[in-house]
């Protein structure tokens, strides 16, 4: 079994910074597409970013184009959000999900998912 933990939500005031990590401890991600995906209160889960292995392939929604990058460190076994100039809007649990290399991203393409992390931007 795949546990994937997702670090670093918050409160961050508009404007503000905040950095996620995604982890599987004891499982290479290298490999594997890692995607965000993020859940506000009474809306469904949609995808923010994704990152693939093999060509190093990103995708964004136009939501976050611009302020957030996706990047994958594979020493440290990691993939990381940073999120700049937050917005209230981008307040929601963000999920990190796995899917194989071949995996179009979306939410039914992902095949181990992390229990989320709250991040709320407000002044």
């Amino acid at each position: 079994q795949v546990q994937v933990m997702e670090y670093g939500g918050g409160l961050v005031e508009p404007g503000g910074s905040l950095r996620l990590s995604c982890a599987a401890p004891g499982f290479t991600l290298d490999g594997y597409a890692i995607g965000w995906f993020r859940q506000a209160p009474g809306k469904e889960r949609e995808r923010v970013s994704c990152i693939w292995s093999n060509d190093g392939r990103t995708y964004y929604a136009d939501s976050v184009k611009g302020r957030f990058t996706i990047s994958r460190d594979n020493a440290k076994n990691r993939v990381s959000l940073q999120m700049d100039s937050l917005k209230p809007e981008d307040t929601a649990v963000y999920y990190c999900a796995l899917g194989s290399w071949y995996s179009d991203c979306t939410y039914y393409g992902m095949d181990y998912w992390g229990e989320g992390t709250r991040v709320t931007v407000m002044d």
